[in-house]
């Protein structure tokens, strides 16, 4: 029987034993090829961050002469000076914002209506005055 079972799976049989609960058949050097294989990868890896790191150390030299050479400014440098800007008191400033402006300074429309009216009244003759005063 065993014969005939073997020849119908050809040679999946050691498979079969594993699939139906066999033992697997163990490599003595398997623990010692994982970690070799294990240290290759990390040993990879920092070599590709090390290079990784050279070529942006490369890149950031070539940016630093184009800024030598234009007059530029990093960007975090423009940040942090545009930051110091904005938190320096701006007294006198046009662009201050509108809780600063003192009470009585706002825009009164109500009263510029009355003396843009009032304005007008004038140069326009008597009976004329008379009737946008009634």
């Amino acid at each position: 029987m065993d014969f005939v079972m073997k020849q119908a799976l050809g040679g999946a049989t050691k498979d079969m034993g594993k699939m139906l609960g066999g033992e697997e058949e163990k490599d003595p050097d398997a623990q010692k090829k994982e970690e070799e294989r294990q240290e290759a990868l990390r040993q990879q890896e920092e070599e590709r961050k090390a290079k990784h790191a050279r070529m942006e150390a490369e890149r950031e030299k070539v940016r630093q002469q184009i800024r030598d050479k234009y007059g530029l400014k990093k960007k975090e440098e423009k940040e942090a000076e545009e930051k110091a800007a904005m938190e320096q008191p701006c007294e006198g400033s046009l662009t201050r914002p509108k809780k600063a402006i003192p009470a009585g300074c706002g825009d009164d429309e109500e009263e510029e209506e009355e003396s843009i009216l009032d304005t007008v009244l004038k140069y326009l003759p008597g009976p004329l005055q008379d009737m946008f005063k009634k």
